[in-house]
């Protein structure tokens, strides 16, 4: 412990770990990160993708043959993905390198909190929400960073519905939530 009060007091990891970027730098940043994405990994970049590959090689390990599912034979990639084990897939690499810098960053930050549900209500909410998400993401053939980051950086006309799209979605889910799922 006393390390970790060490370096919270330290100017450098204040000025890194605490002080929040400007939108600007994040801008910068994110679009430096896209490009050198592409460029090693010839693909855009994705989230989504790895996370239903996952799924579908939790059902094989627990014997569903999920490779002759239409979603998967309708793409060779993501059929490919299905066999190759996880640690040689550049998605699932990714998504855990972001599971991983996201804990650590919140653990450094000392912003970590795991939460009491409140009740029913709220647990709901958050089940509910979660489905949903996952689902939109299929539909849409991707999250928000391959529908509308990856898409938008392309050029994409795609990429523009889906931030029409995600900002109705916002605005309706927000009425929701404020008026139907967060009053006891």
């Amino acid at each position: 412990m006393e390390f970790f009060n060490k370096l919270s007091q330290n100017k450098i990891y204040k000025k890194i770990m605490k002080t929040p970027l400007s939108y600007n730098a994040g801008a910068i940043l994110l679009g430096v990160t896209a490009t050198a994405h592409l460029a090693v990994f010839k693909e855009a970049w994705s989230v989504t993708g790895p996370f239903t590959v996952w799924g579908a090689k939790f059902f094989r390990f627990i014997g569903i043959d999920t490779t002759q599912w239409s979603y998967f034979t309708a793409n060779p990639g993501l059929k490919r993905a299905i066999i190759i084990p996880v640690l040689k897939s550049g998605g699932s690499i990714r998504n855990i390198g972001i599971i991983v810098g996201a804990t650590l960053a919140a653990l450094y930050a000392s912003e970590f909190k795991i939460r009491k549900i409140k009740g029913k209500k709220q647990l709901f909410g958050a089940m509910a929400g979660g489905f949903l998400m996952g689902v939109g993401a299929r539909l849409a053939a991707g999250c928000n960073i391959a529908a509308l980051f990856s898409a938008l950086s392309a050029l994409s006309l795609t990429g523009w519905l889906f931030a029409a799209s995600l900002l109705t979605g916002a605005v309706i889910g927000s009425k929701i939530l404020i008026n139907f799922i967060m009053k006891e």
